[in-house]
């Protein structure tokens, strides 16, 4: 039987319907006549990268946005009513679907995945076969990404890896992971041995897939306590196998560190950097997207708009998120600017970070303390909650001067972004950066050399490697990027350092107060969850009771009661 494919805007689109299950479109191309040539592959490969965009624009509902506001080094935030973010700090529900543009997205992702792998060898006009290679290898990563974002959220999910439509259950995670490293092996295999510079910038790389499969590695042996990762169709990959490919990921990807930690971050860019002290004072300037230390990153664009065409790419809404609410954002607060208020930071982050390295300079450029760094911050503006009077600088939006006018994003200058506070924002997401490669090496290795040279590059001095060594500097140098949580799941350190968020002093609309737990607690909800999030109810109904709900979720008890 020939499958429909539907063609939208020169990129594949094979899910737009209710169900993440029902993938079927009705136009001219199928899988008799698409793909046939390199620009139909190449289509196909854009098809799947664009479900980052369908993601994004609905950011408050992603893997990267659990993983923040979750963690023990930042609270809910927002407004009174933001609900759902307050939910996510809490690890409770605050409606039936919350995760339902996350999953159809991802699994949108993974049809498109699947169906590359298995139609590119009807493509004839390659100008070589390491051109083929190419393009199918980041299939497999980008299956490989999407697999292991959904069995980080929620533990055993549906595994599919046919373009053939099914309404399967929960998969053991055993066999999803078997999965993940089978399309991580072919990644490695097919992707070229090049400097990173020689792939398309937002590409999957060789290096890349690597350092996937480290992350994957630490995630599934640690969290499931096993001693190494299984491969669909028959073996494993071993310790030894990860270590080997973080040496060549580091010997020849071209990956390094930048000079200065501060330079990753765009307050640092030359719009900004006339008119803000610190960096004038400290001699920096940004390296900018895409830099030597990106190994992944998602990318966006700047020909966006409230409508439903994400295909042209999309603003990056985690910076508009975390931004300060209205009546900060402002002059008063340059050159941060104004967003939702999601996330401040826990001050325990911010004094047991200045207690272990006071000289430390990735906490002040990776924190902002609003008493000493900003010029006049409003305490409970818009109604902001779980305030603590520390705000994360490395997502965030970032104003800059325009003949005496301030924009919401130094972007509008630097790449014709548009004039707009929510859709001006074009950072890169980076998800993987070389100094967690380097974190990861030491890690499975437990030899310091690649922990100190994270530290070398901050001026800090060398340290014997120990596991709680390793820990405090994943904890300093990857702050706000989306890991810590993850972090301690798979330490299995995740309910007592959840739990210790009780007692911190936040405010809530501008009022003193102590942040507390509900459900029972901080403790008891990720015990009884494991730390993952419900399965959008939709999708259960939709599968007539083919998928059950996961532990810890589905009762009036689950529910965020608010504050």
């Amino acid at each position: 039987m020939k499958r429909i494919i539907a063609i939208t805007l020169a990129v594949i689109t094979l899910s737009s319907c209710e169900s993440f299950l029902d993938t079927t479109s009705y136009d001219k191309k199928n899988t008799g006549n698409f793909p046939m040539n390199v620009a139909d592959a190449e289509q196909m490969i854009t098809g799947i990268y664009s479900t980052f965009s369908r993601a994004i624009s609905d950011a408050a509902h992603t893997h990267f946005y659990a993983a923040e506001l979750a963690s023990d080094d930042r609270f809910g935030g927002g407004g009174e009513n933001d609900r759902d973010m307050h939910g996510l700090d809490h690890l409770m529900n605050t409606q039936p679907n919350r995760f339902l543009p996350f999953w159809r997205a991802r699994y949108q992702g993974v049809f498109r995945a699947n169906t590359a792998i298995a139609t590119m060898d009807n493509v004839t006009g390659w100008a070589s076969e390491s051109q083929r290679d190419q393009l199918l290898g980041e299939a497999h990563f980008l299956r490989a990404l999407f697999y292991f974002e959904l069995s980080q959220m929620f533990g055993e999910v549906p595994l599919i890896t046919t373009p053939e439509a099914e309404n399967v259950p929960k998969s053991p995670a055993t066999e999803t992971y078997a999965q993940i490293g089978y399309d991580l092996q072919q990644a490695i295999t097919l992707l070229p041995t090049v400097p990173y510079t020689a792939v398309s910038a937002g590409h999957a790389t060789k290096w890349a897939a690597q350092a996937l499969a480290a992350r994957v590695f630490l995630f599934y042996t640690g969290y499931y306590q096993q001693s190494a990762l299984p491969v669909a169709g028959g073996g494993e990959i071993s310790k030894a196998q990860v270590i080997s490919w973080l040496d060549e990921c580091i010997a020849n990807s071209g990956h390094g560190l930048v000079a200065d930690f501060r330079n990753l971050w765009p307050y640092t860019n030359e719009h900004t950097a006339e008119d803000y002290d610190y960096v004038k004072e400290n001699g920096l300037s940004w390296v900018g997207d895409g830099n030597q230390e990106t190994v992944f990153a998602v990318k966006f664009g700047t020909l966006v708009d409230w409508g439903d065409n994400y295909t042209l790419g999309y603003s990056n809404q985690y910076v508009l998120h975390f931004g300060m609410r209205s009546n900060n954002g402002q002059a008063n607060t340059f050159p941060f600017g104004q967003g939702w208020g999601a996330g401040p930071v826990n001050t325990r982050l911010w004094n047991q970070w200045r207690q272990a390295e006071p000289t430390d300079i990735r906490r002040t450029a990776s924190i902002i303390d609003v008493e000493n760094d900003l010029e006049d911050y409003i305490y409970g503006a818009d109604s902001q909650m779980e305030e603590t009077g520390f705000w994360q600088k490395k997502y965030i939006p970032v104003t800059a001067y325009r003949d005496g006018t301030l924009l919401p994003s130094y972007a509008i200058l630097s790449d014709g972004a548009p004039t707009d506070m929510q859709l001006a924002h074009t950072q890169d997401l980076v998800l993987i950066r070389f100094a967690d490669v380097l974190l990861m090496h030491s890690e499975l290795t437990e030899d310091a050399a690649g922990l100190n040279r994270v530290r070398a590059r901050v001026n800090l001095g060398p340290v014997a490697y120990s596991l709680e060594a390793l820990k405090r500097e994943r904890r300093w140098e990857l702050a706000f990027e989306g890991v810590r949580y993850f972090d301690l799941m798979r330490w299995h350190d995740a309910a007592d350092a959840l739990a210790a968020q009780e007692g911190t002093p936040i405010k809530n609309k501008g009022i003193d107060t102590q942040m507390r737990g509900f459900g029972g607690g901080y403790r008891a909800r990720y015990e009884a969850t494991g730390g993952f999030w419900p399965i959008p109810q939709n999708e259960i109904a939709l599968s007539g009771g083919v998928l059950t709900q996961n532990a810890g979720w589905g009762t009036p008890a689950d529910e965020f009661p608010g504050w």
